[in-house]
């Protein structure tokens, strides 16, 4: 359902939010009494396209934002504990036993909207928190997985867990493969095709590499994490709230092709939109292909029948008299029984005679 309406919005917010902004446009750079550029001319059409793009592009922007947002506002087992990304085993179970102290049902105290419910969940899942990030193989896992690695049984070694998360990996990207390429028989997606699949592909060895290897990958450990703290003092990302970024990424590029892609060589010259995207080519070439085999295939049929028919005239040579009687005959037999025959034809046949029957003077006898 969400991913139908998400559909329903691209299909109709996107050109409301358009026409909103280009009305706004007129309203601010054109002086009172001024002509505004009507619609239908070229004009107009340029800045609707340029307006749609930067309407587009905003709001792709604003979907990683809130990603992003999304990310840091849920936080991370270590933001939860309060520890760096390098804790050590004593450093978590140091920290957990001063949270337990403040944190424990027996000891905390209901206050505000907190019940005792919202208190015994919230240290379960400090006790939860501690007990993964001192278990190697679980904090491996949830560092690459995110916390439904935790729920997952009979998983006790760092292999266990990789397994079972490829196991979750391969159907993804197996089922985003056949989406793509079914959609693409449809004559959806077609622009920048080529690009989408190497995008897909780029996303699948991006997350093996980060959900099998030790280390964090380079560019989130040497570049992002680092940025990130310089910039607004923010919690580094974990390897699977990278993975969970860059799918949304991937996502919105997706659309961008979709979206932003056709309108960047659109002809505007008109007064209309008119995208001569790679479909139009393709098409044009596919139909032509068609017809030239369709009249290959016609001239070989034309070309048996002749050679057919000469074969049964072959034992009249040298006889024009009957060959020509016979050819009579041949043209006779196709009139009659497959031309006359024909269903069009005999309709046609029998509306022209019912026309002259009622054009005809009182009394008149025959069909001419």
């Amino acid at each position: 359902m969400s991913a139908f309406l998400s559909l329903l919005g691209w299909s109709f917010l996107p050109n409301l939010v358009t026409g909103w902004t280009q009305t706004l446009y007129y309203s601010i750079t054109i002086r009172a009494g001024d002509p505004k550029p009507q619609p239908g001319t070229p004009r107009w059409a340029e800045h609707r396209r340029r307006i749609h793009i930067i309407v587009v592009a905003l709001y792709l922007l604003y979907t990683i934002y809130e990603a992003d947002y999304d990310l840091q506002r849920v936080g991370t087992f270590y933001s939860d504990l309060g520890v760096p990304l390098n804790a050590t085993d004593r450093d978590i179970k140091s920290r957990f036993r001063r949270l337990a102290a403040l944190h424990h049902p027996d000891k905390a105290t209901t206050a505000g909207d907190k019940t005792h419910d919202d208190i015994n969940a919230y240290f379960v899942h400090l006790k939860t928190a501690a007990d993964t990030l001192t278990d190697p193989a679980r904090r491996f896992a949830y560092e690459r997985f995110g916390p439904e690695a935790v729920t997952w049984q009979r998983c006790v070694t760092v292999r266990d867990y990789v397994v079972r998360g490829a196991q979750q990996l391969v159907p993804h990207y197996g089922m985003a493969a056949a989406v793509m390429y079914g959609l693409g028989l449809l004559g959806y997606l077609d622009w920048a095709r080529y690009e989408r699949w190497l995008v897909l592909a780029a996303m699948f060895l991006f997350e093996v590499r980060t959900v099998t290897r030790p280390g964090m990958p380079a560019l989130l450990e040497r570049v992002v994490n680092p940025l990130l703290g310089w910039v607004g003092g923010r919690a580094p990302y974990l390897p699977f709230q990278a993975i969970a970024l860059a799918r949304k990424l991937s996502v919105t590029v997706y659309i961008a092709f979709s979206q932003i892609g056709p309108l960047l060589a659109a002809d505007t010259s008109g007064g209309q939109l008119v995208v001569s995207g790679r479909k139009g080519r393709e098409d044009e070439a596919t139909l032509r292909e068609g017809l030239e085999r369709l009249e290959m295939a016609v001239k070989k049929l034309d070309a048996d029948a002749a050679r057919l028919l000469q074969t049964e005239m072959a034992p009249f040579a040298g006889d024009e008299k009957t060959r020509n009687s016979m050819w009579a005959k041949v043209k006779e037999w196709l009139v009659q029984n497959t031309i006359r025959s024909d269903p069009m034809v005999r309709d046609a046949l029998g509306r022209s005679f019912a026309k002259r029957r009622m054009e005809a003077p009182a009394g008149a006898k025959g069909n001419r």
